[in-house]
């Protein structure tokens, strides 16, 4: 039997669906890190991002920053955040990869506050909006395609990277694959390739249904002048 026919039998044991250590309980553990992790990163990029792009400012801090999140692999974060204090487990899988997710949460929501027309804004300050208002009423609205754009990118990203989390005990999808390179390749093929297919699965999933979302979220004139 191929390692191809061993998936097919592992997939179609209704116990490693069940189990404790089954397939459901790891999606959820999966979801749990790759939520947990894209809300810190939004509450970390989108104010920053919002912050400077509405004043026009910082576009080379923001490619700084960008840059310097890209550049380091998630896998280091991984390995030194658990001697860093953090001990093994969710807490730094989930920091990893908030640092994963931040360069285009950051990117788009300073790309959504310049590309707010300069005349919209000057005709909402006309009619008395405070700060506040412009902001809430006018700007991020007008923002909502860059800020969906840059969270869908987020979040398919750290979805399919949260199979690293098995590399500090950190739960996920990615302990099946682990467990099959743990039990050999001519046993545990089949069950590697299941996790790989799951992780890839789940991540096509949400592309698809972000994309939906995003086109939902999308004001309707912006989705005509697209």
């Amino acid at each position: 039997m191929n390692s191809f026919q061993q998936m097919i039998t592992w997939l179609n044991d209704p116990l490693n669906w069940t189990n404790p250590n089954g397939i459901m309980t790891r999606l959820l553990e999966h979801l749990r890190l790759s939520a947990a992790a894209v809300l810190l990163a939004c509450l970390v990029a989108w104010p920053i991002g919002i912050s400077l792009g509405r004043r026009g400012r910082g576009a080379g801090l923001v490619v700084l920053l960008s840059n310097a999140t890209l550049a380091i692999p998630v896998v280091a974060p991984l390995t030194i955040l658990p001697l860093a204090g953090f001990g093994f487990g969710a807490p730094p899988v989930i920091v990893a990869l908030a640092l994963f997710a931040i360069p285009p949460l950051l990117a788009t929501a300073y790309t959504g506050m310049r590309e707010v027309d300069p005349e919209v804004r000057d005709a909402a300050r006309g009619m008395g909006l405070s700060g506040w208002q412009l902001l809430r009423t006018v700007e991020l609205p007008l923002a909502v395609p860059y800020l969906a754009a840059g969270l869908r990118t987020a979040v398919v990203q750290v979805l399919a990277t949260a199979g690293l989390a098995a590399l500090v005990n950190g739960g996920g999808l990615g302990m099946i694959v682990a467990a099959g390179f743990g039990l050999g390749l001519a046993t545990g093929g089949g069950q590697v390739l299941a996790g790989g297919l799951l992780i890839a699965a789940l991540a096509l999933l949400a592309e698809a249904l972000l994309a939906g979302v995003q086109r939902l979220v999308t004001p309707a004139a912006l989705r005509r002048s697209a």
